[in-house]
Formats: C-alpha cells, structure tokens, sequence
C-alpha cells in the first residue's frame, strides 16, 4: 500500500500543478504518513468516525480523527478541513498538512475532539453547521505536534 500512495504522490502534485485541482488522495497520504510518524495503527477500512488508533501504555486505545489537506505559497489561507465527523467515539482530531508541490509532510495538528465538538457546535456560520472548520479556526483549538525543520 505504501509503494502505491509513494507512487501517487508525484502524480497528484503535477496534477495539481498543471490544473489547479487536487487529484482526491491528499487523506489517504495524510492517513498513511501520520500512521508511519506518530507510530499509528491504521483504522479498518469504512470504519465510522475514525481513522487511527494510539495505542497507550496502559493498553487502551485513543481513537483518532485524520484530516489532511495540502497547502502551498499561494494557499487561500481561509482554506476548510474536510467534514469532521460528529457525533463520533473518537479522542482527538489531527491535521495533517501537506505541501502541495510534492505531498510531503509540512505540519500536525492535534486538537481534542471535545474541543473540536463544541466549537462545530457554535451557531454562526452554515459550514460549521455542517462539521467543516477553517485550517486557522482549527489550529487555535490544536497543538504543533510535528514541523519541518
């Protein structure tokens, strides 16, 4: 699975590159590097409201939400994280960025899923009303667990 998503990533980025649009793998990439960096367990497929599982000292599991999205120089920084499932039996939320020019990891994000809920949960705003947060919105709920150098 890896050597397939290493093998997509140089297409999506001159997708991206010669149309502007992404090519629609940039959450299966993010899933698969916050797996390999945070030493994750990938969720089974389809499975509801979470992605990943930590597994703790004690032997339980904090479920995970993964959310990736790439981002560039010229990214609108108002740009939106995917629809973040509710209700869900997850721990955390986490946010992956990407640089669009090649998918490589930038940045992650994590947020407490409570957190998140609540703020999903303030009226104002349609979009909020339908699960999506704003990438800044979402970074003053989170901590910088991951940046390149």
């Amino acid at each position: 699975m890896r050597e397939i998503l290493t093998a997509i990533k140089p297409l999506a980025a001159e997708y991206y590159r010669l149309t502007g649009k992404p090519l629609g793998v940039t959450g299966e990439v993010a899933e698969t590097i916050a797996v390999d960096v945070l030493g994750l367990e990938l969720a089974p497929p389809r499975t509801a409201a979470y992605d990943a599982i930590r597994r703790t000292l004690d032997g339980s599991e904090k479920r995970i939400q993964i959310k990736g999205r790439a981002f560039g120089a010229d990214a609108n920084p108002g740009q939106r994280l995917g629809r973040i499932k509710q209700p869900a039996a997850c721990y955390t939320v986490l946010l992956v960025l990407l640089d669009n020019a090649a998918l490589d990891l930038r940045e992650m994000w994590t947020a407490p899923y409570a957190a998140v809920a609540e703020r999903l949960a303030k009226p104002g705003f349609k979009v909020r009303e339908r699960g999506s947060l704003s990438v800044p919105e979402f970074k003053r709920l989170a901590v910088k667990i991951w940046a390149t150098g």
